[in-house]
């Protein structure tokens, strides 16, 4: 009998999720985009960049109807520049940190979502920073951008996986966060998400999106010890085991990643 209703849930959760959620989306998607683009033309890049987005990730959670819970903004202090380092779950991970982690910071993103319709041209405008690993030199102008953004007073969210998970597991941490951390001598805060591999998984197709419990721990920042390669590896270390700790116990323990 359980299973029988539960199955009939999901069947009338996917109809809503076709007719009415991904029609909403859609739209509100291409009305944030354009507002973003037109926003940053008249200037305040910080503001166009950040907050039509977060209004726009959170609705997006709530049209889905995902049950959203946050813990840890309390170890966050006003004024100060963090880089943020996360677990990359999935998709969903864009909608629960914008929406939700309640600072004002710019996207490092793969150069590839330039050319997604709308949103490529807003990300642009609004000067997140797009990733470019083709050659010293475009890499050297991805963390210059970085560089430049966080010594203006913003934050920075990272994946330093770089690639999402294909298991729920997570895989091993690039450098290239931390050491822009211990160059600007800054803190670095871990991020836990759970759940959004359960709401998609990489090898999923829109239409098979599930309503499931989405979850962000801020755990507490990670202070500069000193300064080079040891702060660096220190830090690395201590956010992935931050992370690690609050993974669920389904997906914890690593994973290797043939992506990375």
């Amino acid at each position: 009998m359980f299973i029988c209703l539960l199955s009939i849930m999901q069947y009338i959760y996917r109809v809503y999720l076709l007719c009415i959620a991904v029609p909403v989306i859609v739209l509100l998607t291409i009305v944030t985009s354009v507002t973003v683009t037109l926003g940053c033309l008249l200037g305040n890049g910080h503001f166009w960049g950040y907050y039509p987005g977060k209004v726009w990730a959170a609705c997006i959670l709530k049209v889905l109807l995902m049950p959203v819970k946050v813990s840890g903004r309390e170890h966050l202090k006003a004024g100060q520049s963090y880089v943020f380092v996360s677990n990359h779950q999935g998709s969903f991970d864009i909608f629960l940190i914008f929406g939700y982690l309640g600072r004002n910071f710019k996207w490092m993103m793969k150069h590839q979502l330039r050319k997604i319709p709308f949103v490529g041209v807003a990300c642009e405008m609004s000067h997140q920073i797009f990733v470019d690993k083709r050659g010293p030199s475009k890499v050297k102008e991805t963390y210059d951008k970085a560089r430049h953004t966080l010594k203006d007073g913003m934050s920075v969210v990272v994946f330093p996986e770089g690639a999402r998970t294909f298991t729920g597991h997570m895989g091993v941490f690039r450098r290239g966060a931390f050491m822009l951390a211990d160059e600007l001598q800054l803190p670095v805060v871990p991020l836990t998400i759970n759940g959004s591999f359960d709401v998609l998984p990489r090898t999923g197709k829109f239409y098979q999106i599930k309503r499931h419990a989405l979850t962000l721990t801020i755990h507490e920042p990670i202070f500069p010890q000193g300064h080079g390669p040891e702060n660096i590896k220190g830090a690395m270390q201590q956010s992935y085991d931050a992370i690690m700790a609050d993974i669920v116990p389904q997906y914890q323990g690593y994973v290797e990643n043939p992506d990375q």
